[in-house]
């Protein structure tokens, strides 16, 4: 029986680095609050995440306020 997906990126360290590059202002609570729980708030902040299939829907869901950055 194989691992799940999550526990496999945790246990690898994977990790995906994310820009915000819009404003919330104007965007739906929900939108606001995504970007709040990733830890992005003001145009132009970069945060380093653990690669999880639930940050990953969030990123999915603010997907126009946001990059994804390679190093």
């Amino acid at each position: 029986m194989s691992a799940p997906k999550e526990v496999l990126a945790q246990a690898t360290g994977k990790t995906v680095k994310v820009r915000q590059l819009k404003s919330p202002a104007r965007r739906t609570v929900d939108q606001e609050a995504t970007l709040i729980g990733l830890g992005l708030n003001k145009q132009r902040r970069e945060k380093v995440l653990k690669d999880t299939p639930e940050v990953r829907g969030m990123i999915y869901k603010i997907r126009h306020l946001v990059e994804i950055v390679q190093d």
